[in-house]
């Protein structure tokens, strides 16, 4: 297996490498730094991320969810997901863009990716997370992502 230093990549490495930062966030939330997870995706149907997103939301991590299509994850129950938000956005325009963003107690961690939480895109195809590092580009993708807001 071919190890990345920067890069997240599927088949090998989206699955451990997303759930170890949903747990960062757990862990965050915990202590009292900023925590909270922001997606957007075409689709969510992988049972292994829900679950984990749900476990994230029990602990009281706030989740803000922008999903396109498909969506098997069943936001604000009592219990179970309450602390998860999702809207759909259908329009005239496909968009496609991924944005995964972990608030990692302050310091953002933003990823530009290929890959839906599908079974597909995370366990049997090459799809890409690439990590933002730079500042300006950081918050220009924050700035475009204010429909996370609701609620």
């Amino acid at each position: 297996l071919k190890k990345y230093k920067h890069l997240i990549v599927s088949p090998h490495y989206t699955n451990n490498s997303v759930v170890r930062m949903i747990n960062k966030e757990i862990e965050n939330h915990k202590i009292g730094l900023k925590s909270g997870i922001r997606l957007k995706l075409n689709a969510i149907t992988n049972f292994k991320m829900i679950e984990k997103l749900y476990e994230a939301s029990c602990e009281g991590v706030p989740i803000k969810m922008i999903i396109r299509g498909i969506c098997c994850l069943i936001p604000g129950v009592k219990n179970m997901s309450e602390n998860i938000e999702v809207i759909s956005i259908i329009d005239k325009y496909l968009e496609h863009p991924r944005v995964y963003i972990f608030e990692n107690g302050g310091t953002p961690k933003i990823y530009l990716s290929s890959a839906d939480f599908m079974t597909r895109n995370i366990e049997n195809r090459v799809e890409v997370a690439v990590p933002i590092y730079d500042n300006k580009l950081q918050q220009e993708i924050l700035d475009e992502k204010k429909t996370f807001k609701f609620k």
